[in-house]
């Protein structure tokens, strides 16, 4: 495949990825890995590190496309920088070794847990499982605790977070605007340190292809970037026109097919 059609393939990528995450109010990274993974196998990149620059590559994308989703949502006043502020330690310090302890792990057994994860994320899709306010918002501890799991998590993932932390946040009594304004803005320190991780774990990996930082490959990285912005907001206003309820089983489902050719490969 020449250079051209890798930029095309990484363009369209980032317009699916940012469509769904406008369509649904997930992180593109549950879109962005498998289909980094598909394209690294294609293109006959080692198996033993197709899925780490995927997760790598995610994270970094991330980073940029966090930014005016953090914007939107400070601008509404919905962040609440008071639980944003210790959760963030815990963010950076668990995405550090969440990046570490994926580059601990096998490429095959990463994409495993990655399809285990898609599975799981799809039927809490399917069945509506959302937690009920049944605590308060805990201390600067408990929050840096429950930031340093988020962190991990997320950097073995490679997602911005709100996957795990906007059940958390509902779950301590936080209203669902600002959960999800908060979880927005936890995914840029998320994605800073997972990228940071992955260029340090991956720096000078002897089978890593032409054209990467680290865990992060540069064209995948550019192309989804220029392209997913843009189409994030085109899916925002998809969302109110479509049923929604509809549009997110039939997202479950290609995410349990997909979660099933990591299982069964």
């Amino acid at each position: 495949m020449t250079l051209i059609g890798v930029l095309v393939l990484y363009l369209l990528l980032g317009a699916l990825a940012g469509t769904m995450a406008g369509l649904f109010g997930i992180g593109g990274g549950l879109v962005i890995v498998p289909v980094l993974i598909f394209s690294f196998n294609f293109m006959g990149f080692s198996p033993e590190i197709a899925a780490h620059l995927a997760i790598g590559t995610s994270l970094a994308t991330i980073l940029f496309t966090s930014i005016s989703s953090i914007r939107t949502h400070h601008q509404h006043g919905a962040v609440r920088w008071d639980l944003f502020r210790p959760m963030t330690v815990g963010i950076i310090a668990g995405a550090l070794l969440g990046a570490w302890t994926a580059a601990m792990l096998s490429g095959p057994l990463l994409e495993t847990i990655i399809g285990v994860f898609a599975i799981l994320v799809a039927l809490k899709m399917i069945l509506e499982v959302n937690p009920k306010p049944g605590r308060d918002v805990p201390g600067t501890a408990g929050l840096g605790v429950a930031g340093g799991f988020i962190g991990w998590a997320s950097a073995i993932f490679g997602i911005g977070g709100g996957t795990i932390s906007v059940p958390y946040l509902t779950w301590s009594n936080v209203r669902m605007q600002q959960a999800v304004a908060t979880s927005a803005a936890c995914g840029f320190p998320i994605a800073l340190a997972g990228a940071v991780g992955n260029i340090w774990t991956g720096w000078q990996h002897p089978e890593l292809p032409e054209m990467s930082f680290g865990f992060i490959y540069l064209p995948a990285l550019i192309g989804i970037v220029a392209t997913s912005v843009i189409f994030a907001r085109l899916g925002a206003k998809l969302a109110h026109r479509l049923d929604g309820r509809l549009l997110k089983r039939i997202f479950a489902i290609v995410l349990i097919i997909v979660g099933l050719r990591f299982l069964l490969s």
